[in-house]
C-alpha cells in the first residue's frame, strides 16, 4: 500500500511540474511576433502600401522644409 501511496505522489508532483512552461511561452510568443514581422513585410513590399508611404514622407519634408 506504501508503494502505492508513494508511486501516487510521484505522479502527482510530474503532473504539477510547470518546469519549462516559460520557455514554452516564450517560443510561442516569438513564433507569434516572427508570423507577425512576415506579414507587415508582404504587405509592405506592396507597391500600393509604398507609393503611400513615400508620399506622406514627402508631404511631411515638405511640410517641414
Amino acid at each position: 500500500m506504501k508503494t502505492v501511496i508513494a508511486m501516487s505522489r510521484m505522479i502527482g508532483k510530474k503532473l504539477r511540474d510547470d518546469t519549462g512552461s516559460a520557455t514554452a511561452e516564450y517560443a510561442i510568443a516569438t513564433m507569434a511576433a516572427v508570423g507577425f514581422a512576415g506579414m507587415l513585410v508582404v504587405i509592405l513590399r506592396g507597391d500600393e502600401v509604398r507609393t503611400i508611404l513615400t508620399d506622406l514622407v514627402r508631404r511631411a519634408l515638405t511640410f517641414a522644409g
